[in-house]
């Protein structure tokens, strides 16, 4: 399957694929509006055999069937306390 993956350039490391290119017609109006302006970062080509830095490329493929998106949030924070 093919996917282009956009980044927010409103919010830091977060990603969105979309199953078509410049489709972000198919985002809910208010994640698009959270998002702000999206960038173009890759067209890549998905399939269950690919491994994704972190995301878990079944779960993208699945999201982008059912609803031609998938959102990627950044990981999160550490607290950098220690016990």
């Amino acid at each position: 399957m093919q996917c282009f993956v956009y980044k927010s350039l409103r919010k830091a490391d977060t990603y969105v694929y979309l199953r078509e290119a410049d489709r972000f017609d198919v985002l809910p109006a208010a994640i698009a509006e959270a998002l702000g302006n999206l960038g173009f970062v890759i067209e890549i080509e998905l399939s269950p055999q690919r491994k994704l830095a972190r995301e878990n490329v079944d779960v993208v493929i699945g999201n982008l069937d059912r609803q031609g998106y998938h959102l990627q949030w950044p990981p999160p924070a550490e607290s950098g306390q220690a016990s």
